[in-house]
């Protein structure tokens, strides 16, 4: 018998390679060429214009008739109004205040995505404690802080603030709403239904309208809810419905098994709840859950309709200045890349907590 050898071929090119990855996502198919070849051409037309605009042609001192003579973007309007559009009419000698104030917010938000406080009590601590240097620090009143009432914040640190809060109250309350659609309870399951479809049947803007003007007239005399909470309880009820559904999704998704398992235990229904239901339905839906809060990030620009000047509305109000009313699409640049960076760190942590969780699975 004889053998024929076959002739060794070139090694095939790695997927993890650049040429690898290019060949399966941009030219893994004729339809796939032709658009990543328009879209280059597209692309290289119209980056270079871009980059002369906001780079090459840029004016960066804070001076309106040289940004008027040049043909680029004003980033001296940013130059000029920076502090404002940040921290909004915060008293001016005291910026570092909502400053530090931001810094410990972020703080607290990055504390909670670290493993090692990812227990009931590690995470209680952290935001009481975080709270209320946050509260020191942006109201004063003691300490030798001087005192600035709430109506005058705004600003990143409004945005923030209100964002943060809201996704960290609208949390437990959505589960809440969601265990209770789920419940045999009747009247508990009616208020649920009632709520979430209510809630979800109005436009954020209307929810805010309410509690800002119609709540306050059916209050007795003399009593006064601060706008800021009104703004903040509106949002945080409105983020609560949508993730209501989005964990009652979650819950569906949990094979009947798992409760069984959970009976046959002999755990009470909050126990199996917090220890085998709740992580595996949490876990999910963390793609739809992160969705919800970067929407509600972005639409914190809203509560400028009752008033509160957050991060758009301080550029919104730049911007009316007739020295540099021309030049608002700078303004609003830097606002986008403002929101993309925080909205971006949402999405990317999100994608990580999901392989994170997922390990061990063995897929």
């Amino acid at each position: 018998m004889t053998h024929k050898f076959i002739e060794p071929k070139a090694p095939p090119i790695s997927d993890r390679s650049v040429v690898g990855w290019m060949r399966n996502n941009l030219f893994d198919s004729p339809l796939n060429t032709a658009l990543t070849i328009i879209i280059a051409y597209v692309l290289l037309q119209f980056i270079p214009l871009v980059l002369d605009w906001a780079l090459f042609s840029a004016t960066w001192v804070a001076d309106s008739d040289a940004c008027k003579a040049g043909s680029g973007a004003c980033w001296g309007l940013i130059n000029a109004k920076w502090r404002f559009i940040l921290f909004g009419t915060y008293t001016y000698d005291e910026h570092w205040r909502p400053f530090v104030g931001m810094l410990i917010l972020l703080g607290a938000c990055v504390g909670s995505t670290i493993p090692v406080f990812w227990k009931p009590m590690r995470l209680l601590l952290l935001w009481v404690v975080s709270s209320v240097l946050l509260g020191i620090i942006m109201w004063g009143g003691i300490f030798g802080l001087s005192y600035v009432e709430n109506t005058l914040w705004g600003g990143l640190p409004l945005t923030l603030i209100i964002a943060v809060y809201g996704t960290l109250f609208a949390f437990p309350i959505g589960i809440l709403l969601a265990l209770g659609r789920m419940s045999n309870l009747p009247a508990i399951k009616s208020f649920c239904i009632f709520f979430i479809e209510l809630i979800r049947g109005v436009p954020l803007i209307s929810v805010l309208f309410m509690s800002s003007f119609l709540l306050p007239l059916f209050l007795p005399d003399g009593v006064n809810i601060d706008k800021l909470l009104r703004a903040q309880v509106g949002i945080t009820l409105f983020t609560a419905a949508y993730l209501a559904e989005v964990f009652r999704g979650g819950l569906q998704a949990i094979p009947n098994g798992q409760f069984e398992a959970a009976n046959s235990l002999g755990l009470t229904y909050w126990q199996s709840m917090r220890m085998i239901i709740l992580p595996q339905a949490l876990r999910l839906v963390i793609p739809p859950t992160v969705n919800s809060f970067i929407s509600m990030f972005k639409d914190t620009s809203l509560v400028v309709i009752i008033g509160l000047m957050d991060l758009l509305g301080t550029v919104k109000s730049v911007i009316k200045d007739p020295e540099w009313r021309i030049f608002y699409a700078e303004g609003y640049v830097f606002a986008a890349a403002i929101f993309f960076f925080f909205c971006y760190s949402m999405a990317r942590y999100s994608a990580y907590l999901e392989v994170e969780l997922r390990k061990g699975e063995g897929h």
